[in-house]
């Protein structure tokens, strides 16, 4: 999710996009594209909805077929069998690949969305060009456990509107709230509308506190690049830090500000640098990464 005002929600309207739902066997994904070129799949994290990418989409999708999808039982996607782990979240993106008839791609993904993306480089190399983990994570840490049982906890005992306005203020930065909470009303508005249920919701929350690859995270053998904020609460920098020593040949970026929303709160810097690392990558469809050290850029 990301709180936006609601001008922002759709900077992209006008502008030509095929949405549909697309059935991926067990429920159908809603899906957007964008662009022409070579495949490049963004993935949403928690929220599960496309929505998230809408200020990435018309820089990216200036050089790439940029393809947004809504989580299974999330936002516009039909409904599906309750998710209880991230294996299930990658194998519906999988599934929707081969709808889509996309062989292999580049592939963002946004916390949970980078948590996805590990398991298709692990389970599925081919279909990987090019990995981008955006303030995400290999494996939990008991402050990350204690915050995602909060979490839980707050849902379940002070229900969904409460539950999205703390995870609001734990994902974004202050100065950003200050400048922008008065505007949120619409957006809370959005959320509600497309929260999916306690149930769907509570298996997502859980699916996310079991995700642990760290173990495996050194047979990605993809160009990867890991990028946070050094303010992020959900997903401290400590975590971004840890993919980029495991994975080989990794490069690291850590924004000096921007928080766990960073493609938001800090659009032109994230934007900058996810695209160049992006564009290296285009027309190098099937080469493994070769061993360099990781950069610890700031902007």
């Amino acid at each position: 999710m990301t709180l936006v005002n609601a001008q922002h929600l759709n900077p992209l309207a006008g502008s030509e996009s095929a949405g549909r739902r697309v059935s991926v066997g067990h429920a159908e994904l809603y899906v957007e594209e964008f662009g022409e070129g070579e495949p490049l799949l963004l993935v949403a994290g928690l929220g599960g909805s496309g929505r998230f990418w809408m200020q990435q989409v018309p820089e990216f999708a200036k050089y790439f077929r940029v393809i947004l999808h809504d989580h299974r039982g999330v936002g516009r996607s039909g409904p599906g069998p309750i998710i209880s782990n991230v294996g299930d979240m990658a194998g519906d993106l999988l599934r929707l690949m081969d709808a889509l008839g996309i062989d292999s791609a580049h592939l963002v993904g946004h916390s949970t969305g980078g948590a996805i993306g590990q398991h298709i480089a692990l389970h599925a190399p081919e279909r990987v060009r090019s990995l981008g983990l955006s303030a995400s994570w290999g494996g939990p840490t008991p402050l990350f456990v204690q915050t995602f049982h909060t979490r839980r906890d707050i849902l379940i005992n002070s229900g969904p509107l409460n539950y999205l306005m703390v995870g609001t203020l734990l994902a974004t930065p202050a100065w950003y709230l200050q400048q922008r909470f008065a505007s949120t009303q619409d957006y809370f508005r959005t959320r509600l509308a497309e929260f999916p249920g306690l149930e769907i919701e509570l298996g997502r929350l859980n699916a996310v506190m079991r995700h642990d690859l760290r173990h495996r995270l050194h047979e990605i053998d993809k160009p990867t690049f890991v990028i946070g904020a050094r303010d992020d609460q959900l997903t401290p920098p400590g975590l971004s830090e840890e993919l980029a020593q495991r994975i080989p040949g990794a490069r690291l970026c850590l924004l000096d500000q921007g928080g766990h929303f960073c493609p938001h709160t800090v659009t032109a810097t994230y934007n900058a640098a996810v695209l160049e690392f992006l564009l290296e990558q285009k027309g190098r469809e099937g080469q493994t990464c070769q061993p360099r050290i990781s950069a610890n850029r700031a902007p």
